[in-house]
This record gives C-alpha cells, structure tokens and sequence, in this order.
C-alpha cells in the first residue's frame, strides 16, 4: 500500500500557491455569478443522500488540485487496503471493517469481489452473531411483559444506538421505551430507575471487554437496584453485548452477544451494539439500515473519486482546515429527530482525527480535525447562529434537511425547510448595513444534505458517508484514525484520584488535585 503524508506531495505546495493566489480572497457570489452552472458542477446524488457543495469557497481547478493530493497521497490504495481487511490500525496491530457489519452474506452477492474472499470467515461469523441478536430483538418485541430496555453504556456503545434510536422514533415499537444510561453520575441512572419497572424492564450491558468503568458502576448499581425491588431473574432481565463472556456470567447474565476487535466503538452500531436499535425498529428495519450503509460502503470504494461524495467532502475539510485555517464545523440537522446526530459526529470526527502525531509517531506540522458542534434547525438559529452570521470567526456549516416528514402537522414542514434554505442564503449573501450592527459580511460557507426521508436505509447511508468522509480526511493528514489512546491517561488518573478522595492521601500531588482534594473531603 502506498501511503504518503498530504504535505509531503507535490500537490500540497500548488494547493499552497492556489489559495494565495485565489482561494484566500474567494467569493461564492461572485463564483454564481460568473457560472450559471456551478450548481450542478458542486452537487450529487449518492445513494440516498443529495449534497449541495455550491456554497463552499471551493472552484473547479482547487477540486482538481484536491483530488491530485488524494492521488498522490494514495487514498484510493489506503481505502482498498481497508476493504481488503488489511491491518492499517497499526498502532493497535487490527484490521479495521466495521463495514463488514452491513456486507450481506457471500452467497447472496452476484459478484463477490477477491478482496471478500480474504475475510470470508469474519463475514461468517458477522452474520451468525447478526442472526441470533436479530432474534433476540423479536423476542423481545414480542413480549408483552417488557415494557422497557435501559441501555446501559459509553462513548460509542451509547452515542450511536442513542442516536439512531431517536432518529427513527416514527419506525419505533409502539408499547417498548428505549432508556440510554452513559453518565457515571449516579443522577442520570437514578432518574431512568424512577420511571421503569423491575418485572418490566431488560437491561442491556455494552462493554467490550465488562470491565469499563462507568457502564459497569452503573450496572451494578443496576442490578442492586433491581434485587432491592424485588427481582429474582437476572437472566431474564439482564443481557450482555460484550466479549467478555465469562464475566458477564459471574454477573448473572447468561445472554451474550460479542462483536470484534476489528470494530471501533464509535463504528460498533452495526454491530451486537445495536441492539436496542434492533428492538426499537425490529430486524427487518435493521437490516434496511444496514443495506443503507453498504449502499454507500459501495459508493465509496467504486465510484470515481471526482464523483465520490465521501472524498469530495473529505477533500473540503482538508481545504478548510489547513489553508484557510477553519478550526470548527457546526452541524444543523434541520428535523428534531435527529438531535443526537451533532453529539454522535463529535466522537466520529474528533476521536478518530484529533491527532498531533502521524502512524508513524512523527508530530505533524499542521492541523487535523475540526471541533464539530451544533444542534437542531430552528433551535440552533435562535441560540448560536449570531455567531455564525456576524462572528469573527468563520464557521462551515453543515446543514442536513429531510424532504418528506413523518407527521401530518400542516404548515411545519414547509416553515422548517424555508429556514434551512434561507439560513444557508444568508450566510452565503450576508447583507451591507452601514452603521455595522446590521451588517452580515456573506461569503460564510456551507454544505446541504438532503435525505428524501428519514428512514433506516437513509439514516444508514447518512452515518457511513460520514465515517468514510472522516477516513478521507484522516488518510491525507497521514493519521491512524482507528486508535483513541487520548481517552486513556485521564481514565487512569482517576482511579488513583478516587482512592485519594476515600483515603485523603495527596501526598506528591500537584498543588492543584491536592487542594480539590481536600475541599471535596471537608
């Protein structure tokens, strides 16, 4: 596989010259003005998703340039070697196919390509594990005497079936409430006890390895909690998607479903970690989100890279992060379901990319990814969008709408596609004011996404052009986008800070701990 760091290219130098010469003083408007097709040039289909890039402060030769940095810096061979099921999590000695989780079987493709033939085994057992948690998630659906599962996990065993979940609330169970814990402050999974049912409840565990210290304090709390009310049957209660089989059973859990060390948590929804996604919509609409996925799984790693959404928007996160220096990108999903979906890009985006060092442990020279931060349309427009529109900072931002609502409510729709629309005009046009306060400077660039619904299938497609997009960026930067060894240190420091706290001991602290310390004895 030919790997080369974007800034060791020759095109990273002319990429250089052009924003100096062009890119630095670039104008949307005037770019519309001077070519009445650029429109189509800077939109596409891809399977289930439309992307309007018109308003960026990109042109034709800067995308050409781009898409040369990809070519030389051998994105098209690092994408290959990850469907290929190569090791390029390297620091981690793993291979890296959580596109896998949505490949249907061998023998239901026409044309399996070799590269499958490498990990046929895998996909083997991927489909076995799919199976028998699919038939879980029925069986719980079918029975009437659970009324409520509590999902007790972090980081991506959280994030992504949270989101997923309330992004699809109108394919949800009728009967059948779906609790998220994550939080190791005991206030949020006390608020969720006080509103289930021992007899009616199943909880599910999702640790890889049952030993994580916040989903499993509050298992264990948990599970006191549901013997002090009198429950008897753990194992009917309780179920575990872990790997850690012999744990889970001296817990009392007899019900397992493991996934693999080739699947990052923030990639796991498609894995057993989907369950109570599996539970909400039921096996067939899980399916669908897997098949959404591999539509664009198959986008990604055929279509040409001028007409692959997920380079196209990789290529632009490099343009803005590294020359024109934009250090955030804020998401407006304008459809009240999909709130969590900001939440679920921030751990995508900066736990794979937030990175100083390249895979090979050399520090790098400029900068990787951007913070990612927003909330819902028309929420956000009344809280942050001032900022957006006449901050100092320039901001992408990227704007999701949905075509077709699943409510009757006349009116609504139509009123929160029109602020969609009309937000990324104005940012775009801005508005001359001489007296200042009411002047918008225009030119702030932005990205529409437009689903025809939300569905399974598109939601799926939605959340792999975005994990693809992020590899994009992340192969050019030169990174390991599959390890996360940030979250570590400060998860070991805190067991040494909570022995301190019970014994009071603070001896050769920093002043700093050492005086918390004491203030939180008192």
């Amino acid at each position: 596989m030919n790997r080369t760091r974007c800034d060791h290219t020759p095109a990273w130098g002319q990429l250089h010259a052009a924003f100096e010469a062009t890119g630095r003083a670039f104008d949307v408007r005037s770019a519309f003005a001077a070519d009445p097709a650029r429109f189509e040039a800077f939109s596409q289909s891809a399977p289930h998703v439309f992307a309007d890039l018109s308003k960026n402060r990109i042109d034709a030769a800067t995308e050409q340039l781009l898409l040369e940095l990809a070519r030389q810096s051998g994105l098209a061979e690092h994408r290959d070697a990850m469907f290929a099921g190569q090791t390029i999590n390297t620091t981690e000695g793993r291979q890296v196919m959580h596109w896998l989780l949505r490949n249907p079987p061998l023998a239901l493709m026409q044309q399996a390509r070799q590269a499958l033939q490498n990990v046929a085994p895998e996909l083997a057992a991927v489909h076995a594990t799919l199976a028998a948690m699919l038939s879980f998630a029925e069986q719980v659906r079918a029975d009437d005497g659970i009324t409520d599962v509590v999902n007790i996990g972090i980081g991506g065993s959280d994030l992504g079936p949270q989101m997923a979940v309330l992004a699809l609330d109108a394919w949800v169970i009728p009967g059948k409430r779906v609790h998220f814990v994550s939080n190791v402050d005991g206030h949020e999974l006390a608020a969720v006890l006080r509103r289930v049912k021992p007899h009616s409840t199943l909880f599910l565990i999702a640790s890889k390895t049952f030993t994580t210290i916040e989903t499993m304090t509050n298992a264990h709390s948990a599970k006191a909690w549901f013997e002090a009310q009198g429950g008897t049957d753990i194992a009917r209660h309780f179920a575990a998607l872990t790997t850690n089989v012999a744990a889970a059973n001296a817990f009392g859990i007899s019900t397992t479903f493991g996934f693999w060390d080739w699947v990052g948590g923030r990639y796991s929804v498609w894995s057993a970690i989907g369950l109570p996604l599996a539970i909400a919509i039921g096996a067939h609409g899980f399916r669908q989100f897997l098949a959404g996925a591999h539509d664009m799984d198959e986008h990604f790693r055929s279509a040409p890279l001028a007409r692959n959404l997920p380079v196209r928007l990789g290529l632009l996160d490099v343009w803005y992060r590294n020359f024109h220096g934009f250090t955030s990108r804020s998401v407006a999903p304008y459809h009240s379901d999909l709130k969590r979906y900001p939440a679920y890009l921030q751990q995508l985006e900066m736990e794979s990319n937030g990175k100083r060092v390249d895979a090979s442990g050399v520090a790098l020279p400029f900068a990787t990814a951007p913070v990612v931060w927003g909330e819902p349309g028309t929420n956000g427009q009344h809280a942050y969008f001032q900022m957006l529109h006449q901050g100092t900072d320039v901001v992408p931002v990227e704007f999701v709408a949905v075509k077709t609502p699943r409510h009757h409510l006349s009116g609504h729709h139509e009123l929160l596609l029109a602020n969609a629309v009309a937000q990324a005009q104005a940012l775009m046009l801005g508005q001359s004011d001489q007296g200042g306060h009411k002047h918008f400077t225009g030119n702030r660039p932005s990205t529409f996404l437009l689903l025809d619904d939300l569905s399974p299938t598109s939601l799926g497609a939605l959340i792999a052009l975005q994990e693809h997009r992020v590899f994009v960026s992340g192969s050019l930067w030169g990174i390991n986008s599959f390890d996360q060894w940030g979250v570590e240190l400060g998860k070991l420091l805190a067991k040494d800070v909570a022995q301190r706290l019970s014994s009071g001991d603070v001896n050769a602290l920093d002043a700093s701990s050492a005086g918390l310390i004491a203030r939180l004895r008192r």
